[in-house]
């Protein structure tokens, strides 16, 4: 005889079913608990997998480095302006929000942001959505960290205008040289800022940028990626 066989089709004892089904209760907990995380920046993990870079003036300069016992992306620029992106379509219905921290090292102060002479920023994360081969029609949602703009405040960019709004998510007030951890719902933003329902994106960018002051600044990336909630 097949004990195996039999065994696997055994009922479950009476005396055993309360605690096989709380047993079925806990781990279907668990799984529901888990979200769904997308990982699209694992620079903790000293990757830096599926990144390309992007220069528009010169080289910011970008490596992996060690920085209180770990590992994150450093970006140092110097009058220059050039980010590294990620292009991968993200489904903002199962993962509408976007997860990192962020640290900078020096301000960028006396700028005007909102002119193209101040369109500078010591860091910044933003999601693009792809116009295809209507390539003016290509939208991006900078989250930017900066010097001189109030915190929360929201404007247009100063070279692409509608095409690319700005959300000051940090400013003069934030402290320099500690992490600061960010999480946004990309879905709910775009609708804000751009009045429209979006179900996806295309790609993910950072850049630290100098170009247009021809100032200098470093800051610390890490890791990036989307969560249900």
């Amino acid at each position: 005889m097949n004990t195996a066989r039999c065994a696997k089709h055994a009922p479950v004892n009476p005396v055993m079913r309360p605690l096989f089904i709380a047993l079925l209760t806990v781990l279907a907990a668990q799984n529901l608990a888990a979200e769904p995380k997308l990982m699209i920046g694992e620079f903790s993990r000293n990757r830096l997998d599926g990144w390309e870079h992007k220069s528009f003036k010169g080289e910011t300069r970008y490596r992996l480095q060690t920085l209180d016992g770990g590992a994150a992306l450093k970006a140092d620029s110097q009058a220059a302006a050039s980010g590294l992106f990620k292009e991968q379509r993200i489904d903002l219905e199962q993962t509408p929000f976007l997860n990192w921290s962020w640290r900078i090292a020096n301000r960028l102060t006396g700028l005007n942001e909102q002119s193209k002479a101040g369109d500078d920023y010591a860091a910044r994360i933003y999601v693009v959505v792809k116009g295809g081969l209507a390539f003016w029609q290509t939208k991006a949602l900078n989250y930017v960290w900066a010097g001189n703009t109030a915190k929360d405040s929201v404007w247009p960019n100063a070279f692409a205008g509608d095409h690319a709004m700005m959300l000051a998510l940090r400013g003069q007030e934030a402290t320099l040289n500690v992490w600061h951890k960010e999480k946004r719902n990309v879905k709910a933003d775009w609708q804000q800022l751009f009045g429209e329902n979006i179900s996806a994106i295309d790609a993910v960018a950072l850049m630290t940028d100098t170009d247009n002051n021809g100032g200098q600044v470093s800051a610390f990336y890490g890791d990036i990626w989307f969560s249900k909630d």
